[in-house]
């Protein structure tokens, strides 16, 4: 499978690489979101606060808690008919549709039950077995973090 460089995310965690397909075809303001907070450095550093196993794992939130999110203005939803099966990733929201801003979750199993209630906006293509191995909890003891997410292209030599 070839991935797009400018819709690819590159996950370091804590636990290994995971890479992620952005699907633009199905969320384009989500996944540009993600790409924008993603070129900040705003996911850098920021644990996965919720994870429940044969559920989820859900980070994004600068707290650290699920209270919070970006700087940038909330997102309207863009429900999709993408099914929220093993490797989906998926944004967190409150009971407002039009509430998702900076938080996400990637899905362990099937979660058919979210299907049309939450914006699809990527799929883990590599390294899932890596979000398996993140610490459960809600709240987590000593979680599991992103280390760092960049867009695919923008990793070159400068980087290495």
């Amino acid at each position: 499978m070839s991935l797009d460089p400018e819709n690819t995310l590159v996950m370091e965690t804590t636990k290994g690489k995971v890479v992620i397909k952005l699907r633009p075809d199905l969320a384009p303001a989500h996944a540009e979101r993600l790409k924008v907070l993603s070129r900040q450095g705003f996911y850098d550093g920021i644990i996965f606060h919720r994870v429940i196993d044969g559920f989820m794992a859900q980070v994004g939130c600068p707290h650290g808690t699920g209270t919070g999110g970006s700087d940038l203005p909330d997102l309207k939803a863009e429900f999709n008919a993408e099914p929220h099966v093993r490797g989906i990733c998926s944004m967190a929201r409150s009971q407002n549709p039009n509430s998702a801003n900076s938080q996400f979750f990637i899905v362990f199993e099937d979660a058919s039950f979210l299907n049309k209630q939450y914006t699809v906006w990527g799929q883990v293509v590599e390294g899932m077995e890596n979000v398996d191995k993140i610490k459960r909890g809600e709240p987590v003891r000593d979680p599991d973090s992103i280390v760092s997410m960049k867009v695919m292209a923008d990793i070159g030599a400068d980087s290495a």
